[in-house]
């Protein structure tokens, strides 16, 4: 059977062929907290050498992209400490032990932009940074959103909320002001959504 984009008749090329996983000898805790986890495995690659691989270790994650009745997008203004400076993302959040994804969109959503949806839509996630995590991000749209409940930020957090339009948006994203990849790649997602649905129409 062939796997074909929603929407489109252009066939899904397939994965490469799976190279087989390095051999591992053991697993050393290096650090462990609420938010990050840190270990060393000690691997045997395939030429035979011995080797350690760092892993970090760091929960799921849900992004959605809060979209307004009249199509306009709702993105927070946040501060990050580690570069400490503020720009413009989507909602995102950890998602707690044993919570459906999708309920972790809603509350971020409704934390962190004080907003309720309509309708969330599930859109292709992905691994944020493989090379060294299996963290993964879970990706939604929210579409016919209100920003109708109050904002609920944790004391270590700093957010505003402004709406923009779709070609506000389109040009943060083309400008790299949107340096935020979780927010970046999970707007193209959404942009991707709306142009297959627009031609279907």
């Amino acid at each position: 059977m062939t796997n074909h984009a929603s929407g489109s008749s252009v066939p899904i090329p397939p994965d490469p062929e799976p190279f087989a996983p390095y051999e591992l000898v053991r697993s050393r805790r290096i650090y462990e907290s609420r938010w990050v986890g840190l270990r060393a495995d000690d691997v045997i690659f395939p030429d035979g050498k011995p080797g350690v691989h760092h892993v970090v270790e760091i929960s799921p994650a849900a992004v959605v992209v809060p979209v307004l009745e009249d199509g306009r997008i709702a993105l927070i203004g946040q501060y990050r400490y580690p570069i400490g400076t503020t720009h413009w993302e989507v909602p995102a959040g950890r998602i707690d032990e044993n919570e459906d994804p999708l309920l972790a969109a809603e509350r971020e959503l409704r934390e962190e932009a004080g907003a309720t949806a309509r309708e969330i839509v599930r859109l292709p996630g992905f691994y944020a940074i493989y090379g060294i995590s299996d963290h993964f991000a879970n990706v939604f749209a929210a579409l016919g959103c209100r920003l109708d409940h109050a904002t609920e930020h944790e004391s270590s957090e700093r957010i505003c909320v402004k709406v923009f339009t779709l070609d506000e948006v389109r040009a943060l994203l083309s400008s790299g002001q949107i340096l935020d990849a979780f927010s970046a790649l999970a707007l193209y997602r959404y942009f991707d959504l709306l142009e297959r649905s627009r031609s279907t129409c």
